[in-house]
């Protein structure tokens, strides 16, 4: 009995050697400000038609102008409101404007994003749909909406800022070139550049496949440190040339990462599904860096795959 009791204090202090070190998250962590030179998100019309009902179809397109990261999403409380040059108002029900949970890169612009389910994913495009309503000259849109910018917490609740937003529907861009409406200096990065994460540890895109179904992404992470180490990236989205944001979002801290030992190098990898035709492509990548499920974006520019 007394060499068990002898032997607990060295299995305890084994374990908890080669237990995964985090830097704490500090209690006085809070919400990411706006940045004060934000003009929120824009919106331009892209197209006026009639849906399979015959009602007015408005198709959008989504600029992110709060000149940080955002994700936004058009309210779903309340309809968008249509008003004609006479003041007569009409309510919009079928509203499907915002960025599907993902955070956008500031400077890009969209047009539609993965939903539905990862046994049934679908595209969705932006539009706003009006029920018994015919395009006429000087209508315009209205709609409120509202997003969050800056970095994704898991134990915080990022800040939300509300607006509003009108639209001249006489007023059609029908040449946008996505997903890139600014540059955005020091914003995009290659493959091979190394992203230092959480504990010191360092991120790379080692390579990056096509495949029948999409693109295949190959990640290293290397542990300097004396502590095994997760580095969290969930399954990171891509955006190209067509203005859609392909994958499905989920929270980052949801898909499983391979431990880093320390010294050492972990590879894995990760896929998203892509039309073989989609080219000009950009990861939107979440990676857990400066404390525990903290993740900040970066773009990885694969527009040559």
């Amino acid at each position: 009995m007394g060499k068990k009791k002898k032997l607990i204090p060295i299995i305890l202090f084994a374990l908890l050697s080669f237990a995964c070190v985090y830097i704490v998250t500090p209690a006085e962590l809070r919400t990411t400000p706006t940045p004060s030179g934000s003009k929120g998100w824009g919106a331009m019309v892209t197209n006026l038609g009639k849906s399979d009902a015959g009602d007015l179809h408005i198709d959008l397109a989504l600029r992110n102008d709060t000149q940080d990261w955002s994700a936004m999403q058009a309210a779903t409380d309340h309809p968008a409101v249509l008003k004609d040059n006479a003041g007569k108002t009409t309510n919009c029900a079928t509203v499907f404007v915002g960025t599907g949970g993902h955070r956008l890169a500031p400077g890009f612009q969209m047009r539609g994003y993965t939903a539905g389910t990862k046994a049934a994913p679908k595209t969705q495009p932006l539009y706003v749909e009006c029920k018994g309503a015919v395009a006429a000259p000087g209508m315009k849109l209205t709609f409120e909406y509202s997003y969050v910018t800056g970095y994704f917490n898991y134990y915080v609740t990022s800040a939300t800022t509300n607006a509003k937003m009108e639209l001249d529907l006489d007023q059609v861009v029908s040449d946008l070139k996505y997903p890139l409406a600014e540059s955005v200096e020091g914003l995009i990065q290659k493959p091979g550049d190394k992203i230092v994460a959480i504990n010191s540890c360092t991120l790379t895109l080692t390579d990056v496949k096509r495949t029948d179904t999409g693109l295949e992404f190959a990640w290293q992470t290397e542990n300097p440190g004396a502590s095994p180490t997760y580095v969290h990236i969930g399954n990171p989205p891509v955006i190209g040339q067509d203005g859609i944001i392909y994958g499905l979002y989920e929270s980052p801290t949801l898909a499983d990462a391979p431990i880093t030992l320390p010294g050492q190098k972990a590879d894995w990898t990760t896929t998203v599904a892509v039309p073989k035709d989609v080219t000009g492509l950009y990861i939107l990548l979440s990676v857990e860096e400066k404390q525990q499920k903290n993740f900040w974006n970066h773009v990885i520019d694969i527009t040559d795959k």
